[in-house]
């Protein structure tokens, strides 16, 4: 059973760093791209960064570029979004999933179809 678990979040205060950990179980991950998302309260979902499989080539939303970074373990079946430098403006519920066609992040990554999907940890930055 194809399955993706999210961890890592909690309340943080602004200027501080978190890490998330997504880790898969019931398949390789190494043959697939992973995507983080969030949501905030009120707000669409919206995404944050997209990991490939093999080559590692990585996509970030504008909002997050130069703060945030996504990595992938294959041996942990874990992939990992380093978050730094927080802002209130990133308390949300975060989500990862994998892409549901091919392995690759493509240049259009917002706009694709996603399955699979975590349940989420809650991330929160406030003084």
């Amino acid at each position: 059973q194809v399955q993706l678990v999210e961890s890592g979040g909690g309340l943080v205060q602004p200027g501080g760093s978190l890490r998330l950990s997504c880790a898969a179980s019931g398949f390789t991950l190494n043959y697939y791209a992973v995507a983080w998302f969030r949501q905030a309260p009120g707000k669409e979902r919206e995404g944050v960064s997209c990991i490939s499989s093999s080559d590692n080539n990585t996509y970030y939303a504008d909002s997050v570029k130069g703060r945030f970074t996504i990595s992938k373990d294959n041996a942990k079946s874990t992939v990992y979004l380093q978050m730094n430098t927080l802002k209130p403006e990133d308390t949300a519920v975060y989500y990862c999933a994998l892409l549901a066609f091919g392995n690759t992040c493509p240049q259009a990554w917002l706009s694709v179809k996603y399955r699979s999907w975590g349940q989420g940890t809650r991330v929160t930055v406030s003084s």
